[in-house]
Formats: structure tokens, C-alpha cells, sequence
């Protein structure tokens, strides 16, 4: 899929990855790249959407703004860094899922009739390694992203029929404020940008971002093709069966 000349809304925009994102979407020619923010900081922004992916009027406002988009990149996530069992309350496990998964299953809901009417465009979810694997210190982070790993795939099957693209983003640690606390090896979120607008371009469903997601999927996983292609033929039986 080409960038130039499209509409691009990027979540998560104002720092880290998704501020790269913007910065690397415009330089690729896109028409207009939407950022959507908790807060707008620069009131005089006029691509800056306030957006919240856990409210629902947020979001319904967001579509009215970005009527127009042909690219979604659901880059928004948080992540508390906690295990499952040993911690006091679950309200880090409940924020996760509420903003990785809820959140960005509602973006996908909310937009894809939008990319419909758009000549079909693209859905980019920003997912991470562990969605493949869990780590304990991490673990309730790490079952939100194999929770979103597994929506991306389901949005995937459901949406190819109106020419809408998924495609699933995966990497290691980012040198971000969201790693800050971390003492691990970490890409850079500039890096990380490029290969994202590289694998949308080269129309990568699976979009391996830095070198660490490329080894942990050779040794980790085998070829779901197969089954992937009897999923879609599946659901693409269940709607003609339906009429649709």
C-alpha cells in the first residue's frame, strides 16, 4: 500500500513511537496525519484529535473528525509491568486489557466501516514479542498482548472482505517512556517507525520490526498459514451462507 497521498490517524501520538510515526508518515507524503492524544497540549494543533481509546466519546467524536482516513495505526497501549498473582489488586491487569484490547477493539469497530467507505485502507496494530510468549514479571501486559495479538487476527479474517488490510505489529523492547524503568536492550523508536512504514508498504500482515521479534518468531513459531487460510474460508462460507 502506498502512503503517499493518504490519511493516516496514529493513536498514541504524542510521544515515543507514535510521535516517530507521525514525523515518518508526513515525510513519506501522506495527505494528513491525524494525532490522537489524551490531551491536546498545543491547542492551535490542527491534526491533533483528543482521543482516549477507553471512552466511547472520544472515540465517536474521533470518527466524525477523521471521516476521511484510509489508515489506522492503533498504536495507543499502556503496561503496568506486573505479574499476575503477585501483586496487591488486579487494577493493572484491568487497565491493560481495558486500553490494549477493549481499546483497540473498539478503534477497530468504530473505524472500519470509515475505511469501508474509503476504498477499504488499513488497520496497523501495534502489538509487541510477547504477545507470542509470557513473562512473568510482566504477565498481566503480556495476556493483554496475545489477547490483541488474537483480535488482530480475528479483525483480519472479518474485514479482507470489504479490501481492508490488518496487519500485526511485533518488537522487543522501545526505548520509550514506557521502558524507561527497564535495564534491557532496546530499539529505538525512530527504528521501530521505519519498518512499520516499510511492512505496510510492502503489505506485511505480520510486520517483524526489529531483530529480536524476527528470531523469537522462527524459534516460537511454526506456519499458522494453513490454518489462518481455513479461518478465513470459514467465515467467508459463514457469509455467503448468510447472504452477506
Amino acid at each position: 500500500m502506498r502512503l503517499d497521498g493518504k490519511n493516516v490517524l496514529v493513536t498514541g501520538a504524542n510521544r515515543g513511537l507514535g510521535r516517530q510515526l507521525v514525523r515518518l508518515l508526513r515525510a513519506a507524503g501522506c495527505a494528513k496525519v491525524y494525532e490522537g492524544v489524551r490531551r491536546i497540549e498545543a491547542p492551535d494543533s490542527t491534526d491533533a484529535v483528543a482521543l482516549d481509546i477507553t471512552k466511547p466519546d472520544d472515540i465517536t467524536a474521533a470518527v466524525v473528525r477523521c471521516v476521511d482516513i484510509e489508515i489506522l495505526i492503533n498504536n495507543a497501549g499502556v503496561a503496568g509491568f506486573t505479574p499476575l498473582l503477585g501483586t496487591p489488586t488486579t487494577d493493572n491487569a484491568r487497565n491493560e486489557m481495558e486500553t490494549n484490547y477493549f481499546g483497540t477493539l473498539a478503534m477497530c469497530r468504530a473505524f472500519a466501516p470509515v475505511l469501508k467507505r474509503n476504498g477499504g485502507g488499513a488497520i496497523v496494530n501495534v502489538l509487541s514479542v510477547v504477545s507470542w510468549f509470557n513473562a512473568p514479571m510482566q504477565g498481566s501486559y503480556c495476556a493483554s498482548k496475545a489477547a490483541e495479538w488474537s483480535l488482530t487476527k480475528a479483525v483480519r479474517f472479518e474485514l479482507r472482505g470489504q479490501h481492508t488490510f490488518v496487519a500485526g505489529v511485533h518488537a522487543g523492547y522501545i526505548d520509550t517512556d514506557m521502558t524507561a524503568g527497564l535495564t534491557a536492550e532496546k530499539s529505538s523508536p525512530a527504528d521501530i517507525a521505519r519498518q512499520i512504514l516499510i511492512g505496510i508498504e510492502n503489505d506485511e500482515e505480520e510486520i517483524l520490526a526489529d531483530p529480536r521479534a524476527r528470531a523469537l518468531r522462527t524459534s516460537l513459531l511454526g506456519d499458522y498459514g494453513p490454518i489462518d487460510a481455513s479461518m478465513q474460508k470459514a467465515w467467508d462460507d459463514l457469509q455467503r451462507s448468510k447472504g452477506g
